[in-house]
C-alpha cells in the first residue's frame, strides 16, 4: 500500500441485510475457525427500526485504548492505526472498558483481548460482504462517496414520490 494513502472502513448500515458474512470470515481467517464470537465486527440487530450495523474498532484519531493502557501495548501503525501488540499486553481489560463503541472485546475461547487488525490491509470483511455494506475505501474518498450515496437516497426518494 502507499505509504501517503489512508484507508478506513467504511460501513453502510442500510446496505446491510444482517447475513453475518462479516463474522464469519473474520472468525475464520483469524482462528481458523467459524465462532463469531471470535470476530473482530459483531453485526448489531436494532430491533426497534429494523436495522444491521455491523460495528467493530473504527481507528479512532485520538484512541482512548491507546490512552489508558498501562502496558502501552495499543500501538499505533500509520497504515492500519490502532493495534495490539501482544507481547506488551497483560489482559488488565483496561482497552474494553474504555473504547466508546465497543470496537474492542474479549476473545471468549483464548481469553484475550482484540480489536480489528484490517487483516493487514486486506479487511476480508469488506472483499466478502455481498451488499457492499463494508467497504475498504482511501479517507480522501469519503466525501464523494457520501456526496454519491446521497444523490442516490434522493433519486430513489424521488422515484418513490412520483410514483
Amino acid at each position: 500500500m502507499d505509504e501517503n494513502m489512508q484507508k478506513m472502513i467504511f460501513i453502510d448500515y442500510e446496505k446491510c441485510i444482517g447475513c453475518r458474512t462479516c463474522e464469519t470470515v473474520c472468525s475464520l481467517s483469524h482462528e481458523g475457525r467459524v465462532n463469531p464470537a471470535q470476530a473482530r465486527i459483531s453485526v448489531v440487530r436494532y430491533e426497534g427500526i429494523g436495522v444491521n450495523v455491523p460495528m467493530m474498532c473504527q481507528k479512532c484519531q485520538d484512541p482512548v485504548c491507546m490512552a489508558v493502557c498501562p502496558m502501552r501495548a495499543i500501538i499505533f501503525d500509520p497504515a492500519l492505526g490502532t493495534q495490539i501488540d501482544y507481547s506488551r499486553c497483560v489482559g488488565c481489560k483496561m482497552c474494553i472498558l474504555s473504547c466508546p463503541i465497543g470496537g474492542v472485546i474479549l476473545d471468549p475461547v483464548n481469553k484475550k483481548t482484540i480489536m480489528c487488525d484490517l487483516c493487514e490491509g486486506d479487511p476480508k470483511c469488506a472483499q466478502l460482504c455481498p451488499e457492499q455494506a463494508i467497504e475498504y475505501i482511501e479517507v480522501s474518498l469519503l466525501p464523494y462517496k457520501k456526496r454519491r450515496d446521497g444523490v442516490e437516497k434522493l433519486e430513489r426518494f424521488l422515484r418513490e414520490e412520483r410514483k
